[in-house]
Order: C-alpha cells, then structure tokens, then sequence
C-alpha cells in the first residue's frame, strides 16, 4: 500500500524526538529500583509502578514502549493484565518472575508476550529483550498512523463514492455497480475515478488493501475490473 510519507512525518518526527519507554510493573522496590537504573543506563525511558492497577490507570505517552510485568502482583496478576492488553501491539510485554513454571510459561508466551524471565534477572538478558520488544511497538504505531491516514482520506468521500467503492472492491463490474445502484455505467465510472483520487490509490489492487485495511468491504475481495 502507497501512503504518502508526508502524512506521518509528524508521528515519525514526535516518535524520534523522544525516548522509548520501558513500563516496569512488581511490587518489590528493590527489583524496580534497580531496573529503573538499568532501562536509564541503555538510554531509554523507564516508568514503574508498584501495582497493575496504577499502570492501568496511567495514560500512555503515544511513543515505542514496552513492559516488563511481574507474574505476581498485590492487586492483579501479570496473566490478568496482559488479558486486559490482548491486541495492545503497541505495548509488547516481558514477563518476569519470582520462579517459572511450565504453564504459566507457555500462557503467556501463547497469549503473545515477547519474553518470559526468571528472577534474578540479569542485565545481559533483559538488554538481548528489550529492544525487539520496542520495535515491534513502534511498527504497531506505524501502522496505526497509516490506519489514521486512511480512515482521513474515506471521510472525503461522498456517502455515493463510499458505495462505488465498496461495489467495486468486492469485484463488482462498472455495469454491475450500475446495475445495483440505479445509475449509469458512466457515473460509476467518474465516480470510481474519484474515489481513487481521494483514496490515493495507485491501483486498484491499492484500493482494495485500504479496503481491508479499513474493513469496510462485505463482499468477496475480486480484483476483476471493467
């Protein structure tokens, strides 16, 4: 998909300007203390809480981040709050522990956590951790601003052209379009040429992937054309 890059230029520029930040949620301040030298010591951000429901309430700083989340919490557990993050990819999780067991291992690395460490934790093993954890976040927000660039651009189209293009993106013929709507293949046909105007769509294939992106097609993704 062809987004303009000087639509996230913004994004990009806040994302470089500051640090990432390493949320760090146990209840021993001992253990954050120390990580909280460590994250500053690599050159990132740290954030700690002594609670999941402090970290919870806190509002996030749109920028590549991750947590390093203790299984064992006063309030929640880590297995509770990584279920209350599930589809949160901006938010990569690293599990730390007291002790591992097997299930709760294999829980939490199937629900999506990018590690699992067993106290004492070394610095070597969170330093090897940390950073693909930061950058799968940071492709998360990407994402998410090119979702924001499109949802932007179909706000332009007319309730008309949002009907052409759902017709044609499901693989629906000029004539067809026509057909269902009531008009003329000739103003599906103007219709369709600015809906990839607006859209910016380089192609029709172009067109169909913000289709999917936006998930506004209800029919079968053909790439037939008129």
């Amino acid at each position: 998909m062809n987004l303009s890059e000087a639509n996230l230029r913004p994004a990009l520029r806040q994302e470089s300007a500051e640090k990432p930040i390493v949320y760090v949620v146990d209840d021993d301040d001992s253990v954050r203390v120390s990580l909280e030298w460590l994250i500053r010591r690599a050159g990132w951000q740290p954030n700690s809480f002594a609670t999941a429901g402090e970290f919870l309430a806190y509002g996030r700083s749109p920028m590549p981040s991750c947590l390093l989340l203790d299984v064992a919490l006063p309030d929640l557990s880590g297995l509770d709050v990584q279920e209350m993050l599930a589809g949160q990819r901006e938010v990569p999780i690293i599990f730390i522990a007291g002790r591992g067991d097997v299930p709760t291992t294999v829980r939490a690395m199937k629900a999506g956590a990018v590690e699992f460490l067993v106290k004492p934790l070394y610095d070597d093993e969170l330093l090897r951790a940390i950073p693909p954890a930061l950058e799968i976040s940071a492709s998360a927000l990407r994402d998410q601003a090119r979702l924001k660039v499109l949802h932007s651009r179909y706000s332009y189209l007319s309730s008309r052209e949002r009907e052409v293009m759902e017709q044609i993106v499901s693989g629906q013929l000029n004539k067809q379009v026509a057909l269902d709507l009531g008009i003329t293949a000739g103003t599906v046909k103007v219709h369709r040429f600015n809906v990839m105007r607006k859209m910016r769509a380089n192609s029709f294939v172009d067109l169909v992937e913000m289709a999917v992106r936006l998930r506004i097609s209800p029919g079968r993704w053909g790439f037939t054309q008129n």
